[in-house]
């Protein structure tokens, strides 16, 4: 079943929740471009004039916002997005109950701001809405808890030494798991599954599938509550893909369907392995467009450092309904429950932009009538390169300079995007690319110092 809407709160009954619960502070909540969560926190006296909307920032001082000379913005608040945050600490407590807004970020005139990561996946969704389509996305975000050193910095130290699925007292991050899930539990979401993940220290917490603006905002709320309480554990939480070499990387696997009328429009049951046309199409978009795709879903120079064989991380531009080898598999589960998973994703990227770029590379396999690759149901990590090749199966760029240049040359990805987003998007990455490349690494004093 699809899940129903429900009707979002209105200003006045938002203000009196406010009243009743006591709340001290409310959060206006943004996301930059480059994925960091922002906010304006206002105090009671001004809830009123927060919630109509009239809260302004300077836009020049976010990263890939604005110019000094068009530096006014306003925060505009999605009153479905309104929720009291639960208590993380007894110094909290004592300062009073904190509530949360997300916010869409406008001009002064109220026009919608195109550098705004959530407008950028709102036009995508107004763009399905055209063709008939709703998309549901349910993510499987994995993230490491680090030791920290006396000083209070974060180290790579792991806080066990558990693996997939071990119990207590192997896994240290079975109570950590659970004051997470119940935060989040209080903060209305519904988890269907926390376990401990292949890695030492990795964890991952899985949330029921949601419509995408809705699971994009949940994923930057997700992220918050980690962080947040690893920290009064007194631990680091890590969403960086790939922070100790020799083990597997965290991913964001994103399970993506299409709605049509409350039923899914990617099951067929007369179709070739339960699939409709609509699905293959979908599939053969994101195929199409996933090296472009790369540089938003796999944002950090890090990123590729989980993208390699061996680590269960997707490098193979394929599909399989079968092995978890390939990029997209489609899980059993039929019906309602129709879905292509896309393994490349990771949790370092913004999550708006992320499920826009999937977006618009599944429609356009639609609108394009495309047509996917054969399903390969091998084990692709063991096929020759002259397999893969008669298989017309691509690999994913190997750095994040690679990604740029394929980003750069796709027009639907662009278009998503928006110029302003793509521009500063693409700024910001070349520029990270130069400063990684000019610093010299650990690993080069280790292998040439004592040689050359």
């Amino acid at each position: 079943m699809t899940p129903q809407p429900t009707t979002p709160p209105t200003a006045e009954q938002i203000l009196r929740l406010l009243q009743d619960a006591e709340v001290k502070f409310l959060r206006l909540q943004f996301t930059d471009i480059l994925g960091t969560t922002k906010n304006v926190e206002v105090p009671k006296s001004q809830f009123a004039k927060a919630l109509n909307g009239d809260v302004t920032f300077d836009g020049s001082a976010v990263e890939g916002f604005t110019r000094v000379e068009e530096s006014d913005m306003l925060l505009r608040p999605d009153l479905s997005t309104f929720l009291i945050y639960p208590q993380f600490s007894r110094e909290e407590g004592e300062r009073g109950k904190v509530a949360r807004l997300i916010c869409d970020v406008t001009l002064p005139d109220g026009a919608p701001f195109e550098g705004d990561p959530r407008q950028v996946l709102k036009r995508q969704i107004a763009r399905a809405q055209t063709l008939g389509f709703e998309m549901f996305v349910g993510t499987e975000p994995e993230f490491f808890l680090f030791e920290r050193t006396s000083s209070g910095t974060g180290s790579t130290v792991t806080h066990d030494r558990a693996g997939y699925f071990d119990l207590a007292p192997i896994d240290k991050g079975e109570r950590i798991r659970r004051e997470i899930t119940n935060k989040l539990v209080e903060m209305g979401f519904e988890i269907e599954a926390a376990h401990h993940e292949v890695a030492p220290g990795q964890h991952e917490i899985d949330f029921r599938y949601a419509p995408a603006l809705e699971t994009a905002d949940r994923i930057a709320t997700f992220k918050f509550v980690v962080k947040r309480v690893a920290l009064e554990y007194g631990l680091l939480a890590s969403f960086l893909p790939k922070p100790i070499p020799g083990v597997n990387g965290s991913g964001m696997h994103c399970h993506l369907s299409l709605f049509k009328g409350g039923v899914n429009a990617f099951a067929d049951p007369a179709g070739e392995h339960g699939l409709s046309r609509t699905a293959e199409q979908f599939i053969a978009g994101l195929l199409d467009h996933a090296g472009s795709m790369a540089a938003i879903t796999n944002p950090l120079v890090n990123s590729y450092k989980r993208l390699v064989p061996g680590f269960e991380a997707p490098v193979n531009v394929a599909w399989s309904t079968s092995n978890r080898s390939a990029l997209i598999r489609i899980p059993a589960k039929r019906g309602n429950s129709t879905r292509a998973e896309v393994r490349m994703p990771d949790p370092s990227c913004n999550p708006y932009l992320a499920l826009a770029v999937m977006l618009a590379a599944g429609l356009d396999g639609i609108e394009q009538k495309m047509e996917p690759a054969p399903a390969i149901q091998r084990n692709i990590f063991r096929m020759t390169v002259r397999e893969k090749r008669h298989h017309r199966v691509k690999e994913l760029p190997t750095d994040l300079r690679e990604a740029v240049d394929e980003l750069e040359k796709d027009d639907v990805i662009r278009r998503a995007l928006g110029e302003h987003v793509l521009d500063h998007f693409v700024e910001a990455k070349r520029a990270e690319w130069r400063e990684y490349s000019a610093a010299v690494h650990a690993w080069e004093l280790e292998r040439y110092l004592d040689l050359i």
